[in-house]
């Protein structure tokens, strides 16, 4: 089984003015594009080769550091793309809303945390919405790193590596974040993830 590039939920141009098509064109079609051409060639002829992703992200962590930065990173684009759309943000699914609620208080107060979470992360990183132990948190990570190591089921992801938002942000990523929330979310995806949740 090898890693496949798929392609984007929607068209290049679908989520302007919060992403640009020159952003996903990047973003999507060189630096994911490079992620998986580099896991493939990694894992060949290794004991990761044919195994689930997941499985391959756990045991390499902290073993094979370059099988682990590729194939995590293929794993973290793959589902962040699934959580941005078209039309996004907008009302929250019923019991999305309420195991937010039940974790932070407020709808409000996750957002905000959130917001503050993915500028607080230095460098490169993403700020994940996770499932651990049945309950949501937070956590922010560097590079490639994600909830799966963490023993934790990601339900939502932002990436806040440069490349993600500085075509169209430059280095606002307070705007990006906000817009990310407001505008572009998957609210359905997060719903789809929660379900499948351990």
């Amino acid at each position: 089984m090898s890693f496949t590039l798929e392609d984007l939920p929607y068209p290049y141009d679908a989520l302007q003015p919060y992403l640009s098509r020159e952003s996903f064109e990047y973003h999507h079609d060189k630096h994911h594009a490079t992620y998986v051409t580099n896991a493939n060639n990694l894992v060949k002829g290794t004991e990761y080769e044919g195994k689930p992703i997941e499985e391959v992200i756990v045991t390499s962590y902290n073993r094979n550091t370059p099988i682990f930065n590729n194939v995590a990173q293929h794993y973290n684009h793959h589902h962040y793309w699934k959580w941005l759309k078209p039309n996004g943000g907008g009302a929250i699914p019923e019991k999305v809303a309420k195991a937010i609620v039940d974790a932070f208080g407020s709808v409000e107060k996750f957002k905000e945390d959130f917001q503050k979470e993915g500028l607080g992360q230095f460098g490169s990183g993403w700020i994940w919405l996770e499932v651990k132990d049945g309950k949501l948190a937070l956590r922010k990570t560097p590079n490639a790193e994600n909830p799966l190591i963490h023993g934790a089921h990601p339900i939502l992801v932002a990436d806040v590596w440069e490349h993600s938002y500085y075509i169209d942000y430059r280095n606002r990523r307070a705007d990006y974040l906000k817009a990310f929330l407001d505008h572009i979310v998957n609210w359905e995806y997060v719903e789809e993830r929660l379900d499948q949740a351990p």
